[in-house]
């Protein structure tokens, strides 16, 4: 991989802090030095980008990142086998998109050496670098957000109101698939969910995800790219998030969600977004967003340890028929994870509720939204 230290701030937030015991992660962290920086023995590389004029151009470049690696280097290290990089912070450009374009540049180096990227933002704009990495590689991919609100606003520039009007319209177009998890219907305009209906993305309103939080882990297998914004996350567990809201996902929810995501084949990069350190309360949110990452990496400790569909003894079959249809369950004897067979014989990600429903001759709702995006 080329030297990407250019882009960093100089001085790393590990660099001033004090040694950390044996078994932390902050005594096991990988970072640039100025002998060089080794990316080549990490399976995730850590990122922060404090930039936060997407909400404000006048707002200053956040600290943001390092209060959460405050937090996350305290943690305590379960997976040894997993090797965690972490890049430093991104530094902020003359103007928003000189940041925009350093961040993108770094994201485009890592995805192409195979590494999977965890962006500590910053503000949730920045989501779009994360898919321009695919955009520009020319790869269709699926995408998955956990937010309150739906950034489809219609206003001048990018904006973390408006980004997602670029994701979805932008020409040339490689969104296979969007989901959208735990939007705050009294927040939504009825247009914009109409609009994502339209075009066939799943939208999971907050109450349908809490009722079985486990639906949303074949969501996020499926899935290439994960934003995570912490105006999901209830005030209470979040109080950095002012302009939350006294609903969302609790702490552990939010941990889950990113675990999902770390369990994931397909998933190569992760934003965490919407952290302003200045108005954390006993850096509480600090706490919860570097506990979600830690869960991502134990997410990721599962997916090293899944089978290929191909290896047929590492699973259980369960033909079932419905309606009139007559298909096959498969079940990893590692995870617990659930695939089905559609028509078109292309196995797909489902959960266990997928196959109850089923069983009781019933449509599950995954394979009708599955047949329709097929047509």
């Amino acid at each position: 991989m080329h030297d990407l230290r250019p882009f960093f701030e100089s001085e790393h937030f590990i660099e001033t802090q004090p040694q950390y015991q044996p078994m932390q992660w902050g005594a096991d962290i990988i970072y640039p030095t100025a002998n060089g920086f080794d990316w080549e023995e990490a399976d995730i590389v850590l990122i922060g980008c404090g930039e936060q004029r997407g909400i404000d151009i006048d707002k200053k470049y956040s600290s943001a990142p390092d209060a959460v690696r405050a937090e996350l280097y305290s943690l305590y290290k379960w997976h040894p086998s997993v090797k965690i990089a972490d890049a430093g912070n991104i530094r902020q450009g003359a103007a928003l998109e000189d940041t925009r374009a350093a961040l993108r540049e770094v994201l485009m180096e890592l995805h192409l050496a195979g590494k999977i990227a965890v962006v500590i933002g910053g503000s949730h704009d920045l989501t779009l670098q994360q898919y321009e990495v695919f955009r520009k590689t020319e790869q269709l991919i699926n995408i998955s957000v956990a937010d309150m609100l739906i950034d489809l606003e219609d206003a001048e520039g990018i904006t973390d109101r408006s980004y997602l009007m670029e994701i979805l319209t932008g020409q040339p177009n490689f969104v296979g698939h969007y989901s959208h998890i735990g939007f705050q219907s009294y927040y939504a305009h009825p247009r914009m969910v109409e609009t994502l209906d339209k075009l066939r993305f799943d939208f999971f309103r907050l109450g349908k995800v809490r009722e079985c939080l486990e639906d949303m882990e074949p969501v996020l297998r499926n899935s290439h790219l994960f934003s995570f914004d912490l105006s999901a996350v209830k005030y209470c567990n979040a109080p950095a998030n002012v302009n939350g809201s006294p609903n969302g996902f609790t702490g552990d929810e939010a941990c889950l969600l990113t675990r999902y995501a770390g369990m994931s084949n397909n998933l190569t990069s992760l934003g965490i977004y919407g952290y302003d350190n200045k108005k954390d309360i006993h850096s509480m949110t600090a706490r919860l967003a570097a506990q979600m990452i830690w869960y991502f990496i134990d997410g990721y400790q599962v997916r090293k340890s899944e089978a290929m569909l191909t290896e047929h003894e590492e699973f259980i079959s369960f033909h079932v028929a419905f309606t009139d249809n007559d298909t096959i369950f498969l079940k990893s004897k590692r995870t617990n994870r659930w695939w089905m067979k559609l028509p078109n014989q292309m196995y797909v990600p489902c959960s266990y509720n997928d196959y109850l429903a089923a069983s009781r001759d019933e449509i599950p709702e995954r394979w009708l939204r599955e047949q329709e995006r097929l047509v």
